[in-house]
Order: structure tokens, then sequence, then C-alpha cells
């Protein structure tokens, strides 16, 4: 089966979900606004979207095999509690029929920095509680648990707090290819970030202020052939961070390459920047190292922009000046850029969903959609050799 990556349309924010070609679900981070919860708002039902893509365990239970919260800002976390089943797994209601867990991605250095720099939001701090529930049962059980009881633990924390937990942790740098808890054969991710915390406390101040995420870079299989869509996601990373990437990075850059990338910070300019472009303008200069990290782009690849409509105007994010950098490194690769707040039109967006087959990603239209169903008969409906 040819896996799916569905970026869904949420304004300035990230909910995008990954299918793979062995049928785990994973969603990194959501933005289901209380408009998308209204049926007398035109505001895209995201949560109905995301749930007729999903199925029903044996209990009944609409699940994911794992969710990512690449960072706990408001616009990536929103609709947790609302939406998903939080606590024990024999506390989750029918009658709620809220989607059920069966793993959490986390990591704890993220949160660490974020709430030293921010008031966490309430689905945030849900959030963290729900992954400390987690941990706290696998150390009390020695490590067996069973579905809504899983965690996996992105990147080291700090003062050894992580130090007995290697069965659940991934380091920095590091390659794993489980969701749930099992190994799958059509899904390889590598670590990028968080990077780890440096003894140098202005550069520590400098990754903390810049939007501290959890970078990934995926490699899916399509019709049973493996690496065939690279996708890299990364949150709300800034400058900051891009730049120590390929400093880190650079010699061996096909870490860094990717077949779709969704922008960071929905398309900012502080992603590829240390000046301001509202107070600067065209002066502002771009970060060489941070627009270096962004532009492994390999032949014919997408760019994605998971943001409202762009603008030619002082917005940021999105920003008019960052899309134009977007545009130029698809160009040198014979590719595109996309945005999904104008897909398929500004007037009424839709989710943008790439198809991956053994040649890799296509972005699906509603022709496809029509074809599929047609010849159907139905209405509705390798591990990375990095060097």
């Amino acid at each position: 089966m040819a896996s799916k990556i569905t970026l869904f349309p949420v304004g300035n924010g990230d909910m995008t979900l990954i299918e793979t070609d062995s049928g785990r679900k994973i969603l990194i981070d959501l933005n289901i606004r209380a408009a998308a919860d209204d049926s007398d708002d035109d505001t895209p039902d995201v949560a109905s979207m995301l749930r007729e893509r999903l199925e029903r365990d044996a209990d009944g239970r609409l699940y994911l095999d794992a969710l990512l919260l690449s960072h706990p800002d408001k616009d990536h976390c929103t609709g947790l509690r609302k939406h998903f089943h939080l606590g024990p797994p024999d506390e989750w209601s029918k009658k709620d029929d809220k989607i059920f867990i069966r793993e959490m991605w986390s990591s704890p250095m993220v949160f660490r920095r974020a709430s030293r720099n921010n008031v966490l939001c309430d689905d945030a701090k849900a959030f963290n509680t729900e992954a400390r529930r987690r941990v706290q049962k696998f150390r009390d059980v020695g490590g067996i648990v069973g579905d809504g009881d899983r965690i996996l633990i992105l990147g080291e924390d700090e003062n050894g707090k992580t130090d007995d937990l290697t069965a659940i942790l991934v380091r920095g740098d590091e390659t794993f290819s489980r969701i749930n808890g099992q190994y799958d054969w059509s899904m390889t991710a590598r670590l990028l970030a968080p990077l780890p915390k440096t003894d140098d406390d202005e550069e520590e101040e400098a990754l903390s202020k810049n939007q501290s995420s959890t970078i990934l870079q995926f490699s899916l299989a399509g019709d049973q052939v493996g690496d065939r869509c690279r996708f890299l996601t990364g949150g709300d990373a800034e400058v900051a961070i891009w730049e120590r990437l390929w400093q880190r990075h650079s010699w061996r850059s096909d870490w860094l390459s990717y077949d779709i990338l969704q922008t960071p910070h929905h398309c900012s300019w502080h992603s590829l920047s240390h000046d301001s472009w509202s107070e600067m303008g065209e002066d502002a200069e771009v970060c060489e190292d941070a627009r270096n990290a962004l532009s492994q782009a390999r032949d014919g690849a997408t760019i994605v922009a998971s943001s409202k409509p762009i603008k030619d105007d002082d917005s940021d994010p999105p920003c008019i000046r960052a899309k134009r950098e977007y545009v130029a490194i698809a160009d040198g690769v014979n590719g595109t850029f996309k945005c999904v707040g104008e897909h398929p039109s500004e007037k009424s967006p839709d989710v943008m969903e790439f198809e991956i087959g053994k040649d890799g990603p296509r972005l699906k239209t509603k022709l496809m959609k029509a074809a599929t169903v047609l010849s159907s008969g139905v209405i509705g409906g390798q591990p990375l050799a990095h060097g």
C-alpha cells in the first residue's frame, strides 16, 4: 500500500498525519480551534477530517499509533483535552468517544526550555502531565506497558533525568523504526533536535529563545519500497537551531535531505535570519548556515508552508520574503512551493494529501480521488543508508 502525509488546514499552526506503508498512523501536532468545532463557522472542521482517517480497535476506540507535540505552543496543541483521551486506558469513555493515543512521543528538554520562557497553555500542561504519568507507569511496572500507557522519549533530559529510561529513549542523531513499541519496517526517523544542553549559557539561552522544537527526518516506504519519501519537519525551530544543525551536519548533509519539507514556524523569516523582517524589510540578511540546512532538497521536492495564505505585506509568519527563499530552493531542484491555507483555494482550504508510492510522493488532487472511487467501485471510503 502507499504511505501518506496529510497536512490539515489549521491557519498558522501545524497538524500533520503520517500513515506508514504498514498502516500505522502518527499525528504531529494539532490545532483544533474552537471555530473549527462550530458548525455555523466556515473554519475547516479538522477534527472530523482527522477522525475519518482513523480506524477503531477491538474495543471500539478511534486511535492513533503515536502522537508527537513538536513543542508546547498553543497553535501546536489546541484541542488536545477536548478531542483526545488522556489518562489511564481503562478510563476511556464510549460516550465521549475521544481519540485514543496508543503511544506518546515527547521531548522533556523541549518542554523544559519552553516553560522557562513561556507560560504553558492548559493543553500543553495536560500533555506534559500525561507524559509524566506514562513515564511513571513505565518505571512502576518495569517497562511492560500496553496501548495507552506507552511513551517514547525524544532526546535526553538534563541532569541525568532520563538515564533509567534507555529502553524508551531516543538520543539526538539516532534513528529509530519503532512505533507503539513495535518495529515498523516501513519507517525510519532520525532525531535531529532538540539539540543537547550546552555549557555555554549564552548559546543555551539562544536555543531556548529560538523556539526549540523536536526536529525529525522521516524516511517512508511506498508500495513496499524503502526510502521513497523523506519528510523533514521541525515545529517552530528558528534560525539559531538550523544554523547549529548545519554546523554539526554539513559534512553529512544527507541527514537534512528531504522530498517534502514542512517550513518551520509557518514560513517565518525568523527561521532563516537573525534580522527582523518587520524592522529591516529587504535589508534583512539571510543566515547562510540556516538556509543551507533548509536547502537539502532532493530532485522534485515540495516545500510546504502550514500557514494562512501568504501575502506581500509585513506579516511574519507567514513572511513573503521567507516564501521567496523557499521558492528559490524548490526551483533549484525542479520542485514546488505550496501553502496549506491556499490549497486548493484560499476561499475553501482543504487537506493537502501526499500519496507515496514506489515512484515517490505526489500531491493528490480531487481528480485523483475521483479516479480512485471509480476504480474501486466504492464511494467514500527501509531504513535510511546515511553516511
